[in-house]
């Protein structure tokens, strides 16, 4: 009779001893890294995704901005965080498919050392302006940058801009000097300050000073135009088909060895909060198409992009220590 009483009462203690082995996730505030300073696409996105997972979660969304070395830092310390799901990392295209091949060593590998959970947007580089440029369409800017090779100046926010231009001048076959800032906000002060002559970046930090008149729009690196900025003109319909086709993509990720549980209970939240009519309004507001996906397509989508853009910056000769 003891020995029956014994068991039944270990048996008890089991149950109610771990609590967080059966709970449902999250039981506790959820970080979620941003490698890019406040203020641009990848910052603005995370914002309004937190927001609604606060509510679906009932729990606290603290962002974290980790910015430095074009990502890097942030990513990687999203990639070393514990895997249990509470630090979640923004991870952009710049970041896990072209960052690795262009330094020597950025801290991580994108393919090993990451659990995609979901895409979370798609959408086009836009080619802008400073409006004392004498180059208001794709033809003029090419023809420009021939006339004075190597001295037009170009500024870029990170690993997508800088090959996205890299890309631009090897396939129109022009010189323009790259900038590079960390970060789109420090990006945009330079070309509003008429520091330097274009910019390539997301939508979402140059749409408002597009339709302000303060930057001018040459061409959406797309095969559509946007319809936030209907006046700006397509690569596609502007007679460069070969700079229509580099998306640009925005998503989260969380550390390898996370449990899938984990993973596929982030995915199904992430989807539900990117699925909101409202949320889906405010992030299309900055440019952006939201364009959730499973983990599988996600992971897929990498490991394409990764192939893709390390041809790319090859066959430009793009290194970085």
């Amino acid at each position: 009779m003891f020995q029956r009483l014994s068991i039944l009462v270990f048996v008890c203690l089991g149950l109610f001893s771990f609590p967080s082995v059966a709970a449902e996730f999250p039981e506790k505030p959820v970080r979620l890294i941003v490698a890019f300073p406040p203020g641009g696409g990848s910052d603005s996105l995370t914002r309004i995704v937190a927001h609604k997972l606060q509510d679906i979660w009932g729990q606290s969304v603290v962002i974290e901005n980790r910015s430095g070395a074009q990502g890097g830092i942030g990513t990687a310390a999203a990639a070393k965080a514990h895997p249990d799901g509470y630090s979640v990392g923004v991870v952009v295209q710049g970041t896990l498919a072209i960052n690795p091949h262009v330094y020597g060593n950025v801290g991580y590998d994108p393919i090993k050392d990451f659990a995609p959970v979901v895409r979370a947007t798609e959408q086009a580089f836009v080619l802008t302006a400073h409006p004392d440029v004498a180059a208001k369409t794709l033809d003029d800017v090419i023809a420009l940058a021939k006339e004075k090779p190597g001295s037009l100046t170009y500024g870029t926010s990170g690993a997508g801009p800088k090959v996205v231009g890299e890309y631009m001048k090897l396939m129109t076959k022009t010189n323009l000097l790259e900038v590079p800032y960390n970060g789109s906000g420090p990006a945009v002060i330079a070309i509003l300050a008429g520091q330097t002559d274009f910019m390539i970046s997301n939508p979402a930090s140059v749409l408002e000073h597009i339709k302000a008149g303060k930057l001018r729009g040459i061409a959406v690196l797309g095969s559509e135009r946007m319809k936030q900025i209907p006046d700006v003109p397509s690569a596609l319909e502007s007679g460069y088909p070969e700079l229509s086709d580099i998306p640009e993509w925005y998503g989260f990720a969380v550390p390898a060895g996370t449990p899938q549980r984990v993973v596929d209970k982030l995915n199904k939240d992430f989807v539900t909060a990117l699925k909101d009519p409202k949320v889906q309004q405010s992030i299309e507001a900055l440019g952006m198409g939201v364009s959730p996906s499973t983990p599988e397509e996600f992971a897929k989508q990498i490991e394409t992009d990764y192939e893709r853009w390390g041809k790319v910056v090859k066959e430009a000769d793009i290194k970085q220590p």
